[in-house]
């Protein structure tokens, strides 16, 4: 019960009487009205800038805040029905594998519970298709850039027992962490010695056998300058060990700036901007294109963004440098991904548009499938029937 409904509020009401009403015929008590030859109480001027309308300020603000909405849900809608018009049309002849995809595999590869009999179903798996490399998760790098060597312990005999069964194939290990630019846990890559950690790690790991090394750190913002720094290191690094660099790229801005306005309203830029993606483009072997978590609600728009990422990352990626399109080989429902509208078919045809419109003749180009645990046998007859055969 509340103060204004409390013991005593009822008993003040109304006081000397018992139903607080007026005596029948008593006298009213005077009051500034009513009394002979007393003004009313003045009501007082209102103050400059004060409306006399208290409800128009707020009136005014709904109004803006609904125009707003409304430029937005247009401007939504423009965009979604570009990459539907995106999605349309048949890509040219020729676009297909150039043999020079690459599957991401699971930490069970490397941590002893995968033998030699699954070695051999992925290899038979992987013949007939145009797979040349795999990234091996064999991390997940310490927060300051270590890497313990018992976090891969069966990494020679996973390269030999691969290079036994496909001789063609390279085999690289997958690094990761969060970077800490979002929160206080993770990679700090702004310290020289976290940067010297990883290229120690990096060397210990092609000492194993790894024919490259391929970094998939996130969240990492637009601009960073600091992984530009440790790239510039680990490219130099590679290049010694005549191993590969490569590295799981953020997508790129669908509309100019847009990974600055999310990062405003979000906190989570996500996306980097075309210039900056083609600086990291130009620093390493392998840029794979994360072109999944996309949020978009349709296959036909999946596919038609896919087709919009594929232009875009072609326009600024390098001859010399392998560009690879990520393709989702797993089935998740969660905010930004929905597994009905991100299908393989949707991606192998935006790949196979994007590429088709802006350079269809591209040699250094492949697709990404991720990942080899949440595949099925739908994802993989898909990649066969639109990207391989």
């Amino acid at each position: 019960m509340d103060a204004e409904s409390g013991p005593g509020m009822g008993s003040a009401k109304g006081a000397g009487t018992d139903s607080g009403t007026e005596p029948s015929g008593a006298e009213p008590t005077p009051t500034a009205e009513t009394s002979p030859g007393t003004d009313p109480t003045p009501t007082p001027d209102p103050q400059p800038g004060t409306s006399l309308h208290p409800r128009r300020p707020l009136r005014r603000a709904l109004a803006a805040l609904s125009l707003v909405l409304l430029l937005l849900v247009l401007a939504l809608l423009t965009a979604e029905g570009a990459l539907r018009v995106n999605y349309s049309g048949e890509p040219a002849p020729g676009t297909r594998t150039r043999d020079q995809d690459a599957l991401w595999l699971g930490h069970a590869w490397v941590d002893g519970r995968k033998g030699e009999a699954d070695v051999r179903e992925l290899a038979g798996r992987l013949r007939g298709t145009g797979v040349r490399d795999l990234y091996v998760h064999s991390g997940p790098l310490e927060d300051d850039g270590t890497l313990p060597d018992a976090d891969y312990p069966k990494a020679r005999w996973l390269i030999g027992a691969l290079h036994r069964e496909l001789p063609e194939v390279r085999v690289q290990a997958w690094l990761g962490d969060v970077v800490a630019s979002e929160g206080p846990e993770g990679l700090r890559l702004e310290r020289p010695a976290t940067r010297s950690a990883i290229l120690a790690s990096t060397r210990r790991i092609l000492a194993a056998g790894f024919q490259g090394a391929h970094f998939d750190l996130e969240p990492l913002h637009s601009g960073d300058r600091d992984y530009l720094t440790l790239l510039d290191g680990l490219h130099t690094l590679t290049r010694a060990h005549h191993a590969l660099l490569s590295v799981a790229a953020h997508q790129i801005d669908p509309l100019p700036g847009f990974h600055s306005f999310w990062g405003a309203t979000t906190g989570h830029p996500k996306w980097w901007s075309q210039a900056y993606f083609g600086q990291v483009a130009r620093r390493v072997d392998q840029i794979a294109v994360m072109s999944y978590d996309t949020m978009q609600p349709l296959p036909s728009l999946y596919g038609g963004y896919v087709a919009q990422q594929t232009s875009l990352a072609l326009e600024v990626t390098p001859g010399s440098t392998q560009l690879l399109m990520g393709l989702p080989f797993y089935h998740e429902n969660r905010f930004g991904h929905w597994a009905r509208a991100e299908t393989v078919p949707a991606a192998v045809r935006g790949v196979r548009l994007g590429l088709s419109r802006t350079d269809a003749r591209r040699a250094r180009f492949g697709v990404a499938l991720y990942v080899d645990f949440a595949a099925t046998d739908a994802d993989w007859r898909a990649y066969r029937e639109g990207w391989v055969e």
